[in-house]
């Protein structure tokens, strides 16, 4: 079946930052939401706008194939990746002290995952002669977490696979973006999110508030949009000004 609309896939779409792009960009596109484990959040957003939702853990290889079959049989393309889907430490642990099998469970799903992911969306996009990709971050990416340094690795490494995207993917029309988000107020944070508001108040962030999914839904909407197809390769930093630095 070919697409009326253009079609896009959010991944980790059933909450949080995922669920903000996921309603903003249904707006426009024919949009596959994926969620792990949580089905009543996946079919509350798919009540409230209509998505395709599809269960997908995308550190299993066998789910990625899966998903981009999915798509491309029941839309015919795949016009826009957002690789949203992540987790954080089950527990928090000093460096020292870290687990090896939190390490795994992290690089696997943060990092291993949307960078194989985005390698067969390419192969379509590549086979279509168009498309737009974009990597979810985090300030995590260069800002050091002593304890929670799986998580810090695993943003670092994604950084690095959108460029390496970005760079392949260039010359064939297919713009590449990495979004770095900041403070977000998402329950991923519920439980240091009194800390981060107390933290900001006393001049944490240039722009004094956390930030809101909307926030990188609006960033998203804008390379959907064609806005940014300039731009490939562009980091934006939706952090309130965090990553500036100043004397």
């Amino acid at each position: 079946m070919t697409a009326a609309r253009p079609v896009a896939i959010v991944t980790g779409a059933s909450r949080g930052i995922g669920r903000g792009v996921a309603l903003d960009l249904a707006r426009t596109h024919s949009v596959v939401a994926t969620y792990k484990g949580r089905l009543d959040a996946a079919e509350s957003l798919q009540r409230e706008c209509g998505c395709e939702i599809f269960q997908c853990d995308v550190g299993v290889a066998a789910d990625r194939a899966a998903l981009i079959e999915a798509a491309v049989e029941r839309f015919g393309r795949i016009d826009l990746l957002v690789n949203n889907a992540g987790v954080t430490q089950r527990v928090r642990a000093d460096v020292v002290d870290a687990a090896e099998d939190s390490f795994d469970e992290i690089i696997t799903t943060n990092l291993k995952g949307p960078h194989f992911l985005t390698q067969l969306a390419a192969r379509k996009m590549l086979e279509q002669g168009s498309g737009r990709i974009v990597f979810i971050t985090s300030i995590s990416a260069y800002a050091a977490s002593v304890n929670r340094a799986e998580y810090c690795i695993s943003k670092a490494g994604l950084s690095m696979s959108a460029l390496l995207w970005a760079q392949r993917l260039a010359p064939a029309g297919i713009p590449v973006f990495e979004i770095r988000p900041g403070i977000i107020r998402t329950d991923m944070i519920a439980t240091v999110e009194k800390l981060y508001d107390e933290r900001i108040a006393n001049g944490l962030l240039p722009q004094r508030r956390m930030g809101e999914a909307a926030d990188v839904a609006n960033a998203v909407r804008a390379i959907a949009d064609g806005l940014l197809d300039y731009a490939a390769g562009q980091v934006l930093n939706l952090d309130g000004g965090f990553h500036m630095r100043g004397l």
